[in-house]
This record gives structure tokens, sequence and C-alpha cells, in this order.
């Protein structure tokens, strides 16, 4: 008897990924931004670091204030279709099940056989059948507030300590070029483990965080060279 293949797929890592990934980037993309944006307006180092560690914090709590109350907002529409998914089926059974034969009919299957698995299905866990082929809500695609906010925050923490510290031991007079050129780095390398651990192509991502990165330097310094003109 031929023994099944063993079988590692990356769908399970898409809550944490998805937070970690955006944190950590968000954190390095604003914070070197905003010390570039500092820095180009001849600001003094002790003024760039103070900046950057302020938007260190302020984004670190924005970030898991922002994540929190959006997939708290996921969860509950979650718990409601499926406390909507409950009553329809302690109401009409024989409804919900025709419409969970209806779907696996729809996905190529027979009728008569889309029932029979219909039946077994509802009769070992019916709101876990249909909360995964009707509704789309399983294990690994869950809302899970905490985990998304406290994964956004500690990876914006990270991401903008990079770049933080980069400012702190560079020339004063060299901190724009200093953090650009690191961020550009921490950006690629980045973009290329957050591919690597999702399964993505590698030299795409890379190419899109470093590309976006740049562009928001660029725009900071740009601002931040005139404001200091200016004044």
């Amino acid at each position: 008897m031929r023994q099944p293949h063993a079988e590692s797929h990356l769908i399970d890592r898409i809550g944490w990924l998805r937070a970690a990934v955006l944190g950590a980037n968000d954190g390095l993309v604003s914070t070197a931004s905003l010390i570039v944006g500092v820095a180009a307006s001849a600001a003094a180092t002790g003024e760039i670091l103070v900046a950057g560690t302020a938007g260190l914090v302020a984004g670190a709590m924005s970030m898991a204030a922002g994540e929190y109350v959006s997939v708290s907002s996921q969860s509950d529409t979650e718990r409601a279709d499926l406390s909507r998914e409950r009553r329809e089926l302690e109401q009409d059974p024989a409804a919900e099940r025709e419409e969970l034969a209806a779907i696996y009919v729809g996905r190529g299957i027979d009728r008569e056989l889309a029932l029979k698995v219909a039946d077994q299905l509802m009769a070992k866990d019916a709101l876990g059948a249909h909360a995964r082929d009707e509704l789309g809500i399983s294990e690994f695609t869950t809302a899970r507030p905490i985990q998304a906010a406290l994964t956004s925050a500690a990876t914006f923490s990270a991401g903008a300590a990079m770049p933080l510290l980069v400012a702190a031991v560079s020339p004063e007079n060299l901190v724009v070029y200093f953090v650009s050129a690191a961020s550009l780095v921490f950006l690629a390398v980045l973009g290329a483990l957050g591919a690597k651990a999702g399964g993505a192509p590698v030299l795409r991502a890379t190419a899109r965080v470093a590309f976006w990165g740049a562009l928001a330097m660029a725009v900071t310094a740009g601002i931040g060279h005139l404001v200091g003109k200016a004044v």
C-alpha cells in the first residue's frame, strides 16, 4: 500500500505573518523616513534621536491599537455569522443540508455524492462544515486580535529600532545617507525573509519593499530639506 506523502503548507502562518511583515515594514519605513526628513532639515543628532524615538513609541502603540480594532471587527463579524449559521442549522437542517450539498455540486461533485458528503460532514460537525465551506472560516484564517496586536507592536518596534540605531552611530552630517542606505538594505532583507516565510517569490517581494521604502525616504528628505531652508 502506498504511503501518503508528507506535505508542508504555509497557510497556517497567514495570521501572524501578515501582521509581522506589515509591522516591521511600517516601523522601518516610517521611522527611517522620519529620521531622514528631520536630518535633512539640518537638525542636530539629539533632535533626530528624539524624533525617531517618539516615532517608534507612537507608531508601535498605533499599530497595536489599529490591528486590535481591525481584527476585532473581523472577529465580531465571524462570531455573528457563526451564530446566525447555528440558528439556521437548528431551525431548518434540511435546507442547510441542501445548501452545503449545492456548494459541493458547484465544485464538480455529483449531486448524489454531494448529498452523502454533506450528510457525513454534518453528522460529525455541522457548524464546522458550514463555517469552512459556506462562510470560509477555518482554524487557519480565523481572526486573533490579541495575537495581531502584539505581533504588530513588537515587529514595528524591531523595524523602527534599526534606522534609529544607525542614526545614533552616524556622523551628524551624514545621517541622511547612512540611514537611507542601511534602511534599504534592511528593507531588502525584510522583504526576502517575509517572502521566504510565506513561500512567495523572493526577488519580487524584495524589490517591492525596497522601492516603496526608497520613495518614502526620498519624499520626506525633500520636504525636510525645504522646511529646513524655510525655517
